[in-house]
């Protein structure tokens, strides 16, 4: 074993780290996703580099890759068991994140894109704020 890390957040960045790993991630814990899927929900990422980033978390074992055996071919993605144990690290950074873009721009929603991600945080938001 010749693999040494200075402190474990190496590890950990090592395997999730970078511009897209964390955002496909966040996607996958709302369920299973095709490829174009995620695509969709991520306007921005190459189709090269969507499937790079999918190829090396399946890799890494955070990612199941469902193969169905029809025609057309269909692929699915999903979050391994392994990979849900990351739930709590993703939630913390939305969290972080959304706090950064309060502190930065004041409103967060003049900056947040209409996505299913942030329906499901502010569906959340208004059910606490009705039961308050």
């Amino acid at each position: 074993m010749s693999k040494k890390y200075n402190i474990s957040v190496e590890a950990t960045l090592e395997v999730i780290g970078g511009k897209w790993k964390c955002v496909i991630l966040c996607h996958l814990t709302h369920g299973k996703m095709r490829t174009s899927d995620l695509k969709r929900h991520m306007p921005n990422i190459t189709q090269k580099m969507l499937t790079q980033q999918l190829r090396e978390l399946e890799l890494d074992g955070i990612v199941n890759r469902i193969s169905y055996n029809q025609v057309p071919p269909k692929v699915e993605y999903e979050l391994s068991d392994y990979g849900q144990s990351l739930r709590s690290i993703l939630d913390s950074l939305c969290d972080w994140g959304e706090q950064h873009i309060i502190r930065e721009y004041g409103d967060k929603f003049a900056v947040l894109e209409d996505n299913v991600l942030n329906h499901k945080k502010l569906e959340v938001q208004a059910t606490g704020a009705e039961q308050l």
